[in-house]
């Protein structure tokens, strides 16, 4: 999808009196602790941890429903973060069975963070002096409003290091939505019904929400890089809050909302809920044999046809996940070698919006009129109207970030106050145009008169 080895730092640039040629030479990047790595992998073995304490509290107590989801859940989620480290690392052609054990074991994020942080403290006892170069990577500025071609050097270890980056950003959001998601779903629904929150359900819940707003956050950073890949791109410290709020309050009214809603119901909402999630999973493929589109064979070299089909399904398979908690940034494009679309597509987060805002209205007032047996302390129209404030809160952040806060905005043909106001006057010029015909008409006949 994305070039795996992305510099993580932004390079400075050498005196603007080069800016006249075509090209500047940038300075060495500089390397920087991995805490992105150390987090990933804080959060990766946290919630691992605390899944499986409660599922020896489960099998205690006899709740082996409760068991089976939440040891469900972790393991499937666990598989897939190996497979995709392995995936990203490309271990399979290389000779380490030390690595591949540990991923066979579910600790390979923990094997990788070490691998990460020897490299970072070898180069950081050579005092940040690297060894010659082995590639060099271009991109594109913007320096006071003009596009800037950069070039710079990139050595061994800064190229390993921005490997293991992107591999753990990935890891964070397999993580995040196909795990973290329908276990924090799992434990706020039997928290609801049995109207108690033990300390083991409430650690594993918090390292849960966590991981999901982390995942949530880099989905935002990595569909900027996938977009605009040939810009180097820094986001600062006021953007990476407005998202970090945006997602926050986007995924907990919505996963509440899905609680109250199933909670309310109990099985008679499995069909909407997998009907709901089937629509977003087949609609890449129904695209995509529309199309009449060949499938991509350049994903990896490597790669046979039968390879291929699993990575394009277990992308589809993330990418519905994601859609089904959140807004996923990107729209898939299975016949694309990258995946996915590459132009600011306005029509389609409008659209994902307005259905999702539509079916948490339908689902909050399913809970206030038929959720007689849920919470019956609290008054459920204002548990309904806070949910229904804080998604449209967290859509108002989400414009407020595409207007003014995204790092490219200047390369929009449209922005988000351009799209709304086609959308709402569409009609306005049309009806100007027609009224304006019969004073035409008055006027001919005024001069003929």
């Amino acid at each position: 999808m994305d070039r795996v080895f992305e510099i993580p730092e932004e390079p400075s640039v050498e005196p603007i009196s080069s800016l006249e040629e075509d090209v500047i030479r940038g300075t060495n990047p500089r390397f920087t602790f991995p805490f992105g790595i150390l987090f990933s992998t804080f959060l990766y073995c946290g919630e691992a941890a605390s899944a499986l304490y409660m599922v020896r509290i489960y099998r205690k107590n006899s709740e082996t429903y409760w068991m089976a989801y939440t040891f469900s859940f972790f393991m499937f989620s666990s598989i897939m973060v190996q497979l995709t480290l392995i995936f990203v690392h490309r271990d399979l052609a290389k000779d380490k069975p030390l690595s591949l054990f540990m991923h066979l074991i579910l600790l390979g994020p923990v094997i990788r963070c070490l691998e990460a942080m020897i490299k970072y403290l070898t180069l950081w006892k050579k005092g940040g002096q690297e060894e010659p170069y082995v590639s060099l990577t271009r991109k594109k500025m913007l320096i006071n409003g003009e596009e800037v071609l950069i070039e710079w050097e990139v050595g061994h270890s800064i190229r390993t290091l921005a490997m293991h980056r992107s591999a753990y950003k990935r890891m964070s959001q397999i993580q995040a939505f196909l795990g973290s998601v329908p276990q924090l779903t799992c434990q706020l629904y039997v928290t609801l019904i049995s109207a108690e929150v033990p300390v083991g359900r409430a650690v594993l819940i918090v390292f849960s929400l966590i991981s999901v707003t982390y995942g949530a956050t880099l989905c935002n950073m990595l569909a900027i890089q996938i977009k605009y890949d040939e810009y180097k791109i820094r986001l600062g410290p006021l953007e990476v809050l407005c998202i970090t709020i945006w997602r926050t309050l986007e995924i907990t009214s919505r996963l509440m909302i899905l609680v109250l809603f199933s909670a309310t119901l109990k099985l008679k909402a499995v069909p909407f809920l997998l009907l709901n999630f089937l629509i977003i999973l087949f609609e890449p493929w129904v695209k995509f044999w529309r199309s009449g589109a060949h499938m991509p064979n350049n994903i990896e070299k490597n790669f046979s046809r039968l390879g291929t089909l699993v990575v394009l399904i277990s992308v589809t398979v993330l990418y519905a996940g994601i859609n089904f908690s959140c807004w996923s940034a990107l729209q898939l494009k299975l016949a694309d070698s990258d995946l996915v679309e590459k132009g600011q597509n306005w029509g389609h987060m409008g659209l994902h919006y307005s259905v999702r805002l539509l079916e948490n209205v339908i689902m909050v007032l399913v809970f206030k009129f038929f959720g007689v047996k849920v919470l019956l302390n609290y008054c459920h129209f204002l548990i309904a109207l806070q949910l229904i404030i804080a998604y449209l809160i967290s859509i108002g952040f989400m414009l407020l970030f595409f207007q003014y806060l995204h790092p490219l905005r200047s390369l929009f043909t449209h922005n988000v106050v351009d799209y709304l106001h086609c959308v709402c006057c569409y009609q306005h010029p049309r009806g100007r145009v027609e009224n304006s015909e019969p004073s035409i008409d008055a006027e001919a006949r005024q001069s003929i008169v």
